[in-house]
């Protein structure tokens, strides 16, 4: 509990904070730091495999989900852990301990709000360290609206409330929630930010020579150039290849470099403006964002998926149906891309003091003149039309080569992998 405490743990590329302890069980439940993502809930208030959020927590079957990019998640955390998802109305400070009215079995969930008030305990506000400056969603429904509740800072006021958002269709920030096993041991660290946990079984030592293509989600690697030079993995969704995408928005002598989408809503490499300027300018060495070496790491087609979406499901924006069964046919090639709605490494990853609002490369199907989603400085999903025309962040992402490999580093945001092409390769 309180305003920050040494409760910092690194796993699996992503900084958590320790929330609790099974004294029972001597389990510990973690949530992320950051928003790992920014979506719809879905369609009602169920936590429940059918539904947008539970999906995206717990596919373990594709490179889409989170828990599929969990390292060892078998080895790590508890598979059939407990969330509470009982229904409760109360305003923060008068929230009792949930009874397990309703609760659902599933490796990854979320926090409730009696969570939430319970981390700012002995503190005189509810600024607890589980305030990050962003919007992201609670497991708890609240029954007057028959919908999830969010949480977030009000931006004016510098004020934490909980919100109870009336439609489930709206995009706010995703935090995992897990459950570390008994027997997972502290390997270093001392639990700061920077320093944080680390556990055996995920503190490599030595991956020198390792190839990239075997690392994981949200590791840092040192890439680019001057204050644009750190770039986190986002997946291997290419067999071999790594998908990497900037660890913040672009800058340019200290402030966030904005460009507009252009008239049309879909991306390409020439003929719209953000496509022109990451297939040109953003490749050019002189222009200071890549080095030639660096550019030369970069896989020269990769496909960029189109789908249109409106609504509750992040999934299509890369597939043309729910189940996952076929990838959809609107797709683009080019060298440098976006990230689409819903994808892993897509949330805000600093307060909102300090970010900016991004584009990202999903269109929704739902207007003549096209628009697109873009990740506000809180974390929510925004999709007015006339921002085609304004000016937003950028955040570049690219699939790296197979013959990228590690050369120093340990993947930490404090001490980022160093790569390289690998020695006798003439690409």
């Amino acid at each position: 509990t309180g305003t920050d405490p040494n409760n910092y743990i690194w796993y699996s590329g992503k900084l958590w904070r320790a929330v609790s302890i099974n004294n029972e069980a001597k389990t510990t439940k973690l949530v992320t730091q950051w928003d790992i993502a920014s979506i719809s809930y879905g369609s009602n208030a169920k936590f429940s495999p059918s539904f947008e959020i539970y999906k995206f927590l717990n596919d373990a079957t594709t490179v889409d989900g989170f828990l599929y990019n969990l390292r060892n998640y078998e080895d790590f955390i508890v598979t059939d852990a407990k969330w509470d998802a009982s229904t409760d109305n109360n305003k923060l400070g008068s929230i009792p301990k949930p009874k397990g009215k309703t609760v659902v079995t599933a490796p990854v969930g979320l926090l409730n709000t009696y969570e939430f008030q319970e981390s700012y305990r002995g503190t005189t506000s509810y600024n607890s360290y589980l305030n990050n400056g962003l919007s992201w969603w609670f497991l708890t429904p609240a029954e007057t609206f028959k919908e999830y509740a969010i949480t977030y800072v009000n931006n004016a006021e510098e004020y934490i409330s909980v919100s109870k958002e009336d439609s489930s269709d709206e995009g706010y920030g995703v935090r995992p929630a897990i459950n570390l096993k008994s027997d997972i041991k502290i390997a270093s660290g001392s639990g700061t930010e920077t320093d944080p946990y680390r556990l055996k079984g995920d503190d490599d030592a030595d991956l020198n020579g390792v190839k990239l293509n075997t690392r994981y989600s949200g590791e840092y690697i040192r890439f680019g150039n001057g204050e644009n030079n750190l770039y986190r993995i986002v997946s291997h969704e290419t067999e071999n290849l790594t998908k990497i995408t900037s660890a913040d928005p672009l800058k340019e002598k200290s402030k966030f470099k904005t460009i507009d989408f252009s008239s049309g809503y879909r991306f390409y490499s020439d003929g719209n403006t953000i496509g022109s300027f990451l297939n040109n300018d953003y490749l050019n060495p002189s222009k200071k964002y890549l080095t030639s070496e660096q550019v030369n790491m970069i896989e020269d087609n990769t496909t960029w998926y189109l789908g249109n979406m409106y609504g509750t499901s992040y999934i299509k924006a890369k597939y043309s149906d729910t189940n996952m069964s076929n990838l959809t046919t609107s797709i683009t090639t080019a060298k440098v891309g976006l990230l689409r709605y819903g994808e892993l490494m897509s949330g805000q990853f600093d307060r909102y003091e300090n970010n900016t609002e991004f584009w990202t490369l999903t269109a929704d199907n739902n207007s003549a003149g096209g628009h697109v989603f873009s990740i506000d400085n809180i974390g929510a999903v925004t999709y007015t039309g006339w921002k085609l025309f304004a000016d937003l962040g950028v955040k570049p992402a690219m699939n790296l080569k197979e013959n990228v490999v590690i050369t120093g580093g340990d993947g930490t945001k404090n001490n980022p992998f160093t790569i390289d092409l690998e020695m006798g390769s003439s690409n």
